[in-house]
């Protein structure tokens, strides 16, 4: 079956002017039906659709720019419907890292609070614009740093959830009880428990439980130290590790070394690209010494992690036994760098030839690391070891932003 066409009928005048003052160029032939729509090319180039009904008279034409395609609209609704508008107060130790945070997201808006103290030394807290953060999602950075700053923190943790917000999340990236979970006498104390019981009783928000996020907690099984009025959020540092050891030029000879089973079944699976070594801890006669229990050494660049360093015995001892097996290369990771009296001061950088903190150390894999890398969840930590080999920082202030939106 064949189709016929006839000479396109003359346009009214004004569309025709309409067609004259407008961009697009084209040529077009009439079917014999009702509905049809053609396609146009404009002048620059850019691609316009043409529907014509022409079931009366005069013939409308009507010009229609490109759609955005279904799934990109999709998605941009949805990116700025799930954005959420978080205000982020924080301590003073805590300023770097939240003006960070900040910078990651346009939806996250610091506020102050004031600290002072009365002359006897107890808290003089004031929080600005109390009534500005009514049905507005709220957050606090914390930093339990020491025993006495936890109470005037736990202070303002208390108060910000009462003041009508919407939700409260509660950000503290080092838990500082965490290695006391358990107790092996009659008499230990596990204050992890403690400041979880604590933590647990924040008042309740308008939106419902509060959001508790922690970075690498020691032990898992402290999750369920926590009441049902906090929600925590357990997250780790271990994905800023992995982007930067892609960064590394010898970054196809990495091995990672555990120094303990316990550090090996927290990482395990999150590194499981990787080579492993497991290291253990046995006792000979008086002593305890640290032995490869599994793993090949010989020619790698060994990256040791585990979740903390206090004063880095452990590491150090790892590392010697990581040396005489043959690493090519030593370097550290730990997301909380604890360093109590300076302990950091221990660790050398190999660089070559010259040892940054000792004069009289031989350049050598058992005696320097390439590097250490922690995170600034310790914020003392991070102003010690600033610009200072084999030390560098890995911020958490994009997952702590990304969190913020969950």
């Amino acid at each position: 079956m064949s189709t016929t066409t006839s000479p396109s009928p003359p346009l009214p005048s004004h569309s025709s002017n309409k067609l004259r003052n407008s961009s697009p160029i084209f040529h077009s032939r009439s079917f014999k039906r009702k509905d049809f729509s053609i396609r146009c090319e404009s002048e620059n180039s850019q691609r316009w659709t043409v529907g014509c009904v022409s079931g009366t008279d005069p013939i409308h034409i009507i010009l229609k720019p490109p759609s955005i395609p279904m799934a990109s609209s999709a998605a941009l609704a949805s990116a700025v419907k799930n954005s959420k508008r978080v205000c982020l107060f924080y301590c003073n130790e805590m300023k770097d890292l939240a003006e960070r945070i900040a910078s990651q997201n346009d939806s996250i808006e610091l506020r102050s609070i004031t600290w002072r103290t009365f002359e006897d030394g107890f808290p003089n807290l004031f929080i600005s614009n109390a009534h500005g953060i009514r049905g507005q999602h709220v957050a606090f950075l914390a930093s339990f740093s020491s025993p006495g700053v936890i109470f005037e923190q736990l202070s303002v943790i208390y108060a910000l959830p009462k003041l009508f917000v919407s939700s409260f999340t509660l950000v503290l990236p080092f838990f500082p009880t965490g290695t006391s979970e358990r107790m092996e006498d009659e008499g230990d104390v596990a204050t992890a428990f403690t400041l979880a019981r604590i933590l647990s009783n924040t008042p309740v928000p308008r939106g419902g439980p509060t959001s508790l996020v922690i970075f690498d907690i020691h032990a898992l099984q402290e999750r369920f130290y926590f009441g049902d009025n906090i929600l925590p959020c357990f997250e780790s540092g271990i994905p800023l590790l992995l982007k930067r050891l892609q960064q590394l030029p010898d970054s196809d000879n990495i091995s990672i070394a555990f120094p303990d089973d316990g550090a090996w079944k927290r990482f395990h699976k999150q590194l499981q690209h990787f080579p492993m070594i497991v290291c253990a801890k046995v006792r000979e006669g008086d002593q305890r010494i640290v032995r490869i229990k599994e793993g090949d050494v010989n020619g790698h660049h060994v990256v040791i992690v585990d979740d903390l360093v206090q004063s880095g015995g452990t590491l150090t001892e790892c590392q010697k036994v990581l040396a005489k097996h043959g690493a090519q290369k030593i370097s550290a990771y730990v997301t909380h760098g604890i360093f109590p009296n300076r302990s950091w001061q221990r660790f050398n950088h190999d660089e070559g030839g010259r040892c940054v903190f000792s004069d009289s150390c031989t350049s050598s894999p058992e005696n320097g690391m390439s590097y250490f890398w922690i995170t600034d969840s310790c914020p003392r930590t991070v102003k010690e070891v600033k610009d200072k080999k084999p030390f560098e920082v890995l911020s958490l202030a994009a997952p702590i932003a990304a969190a913020l939106q969950i």
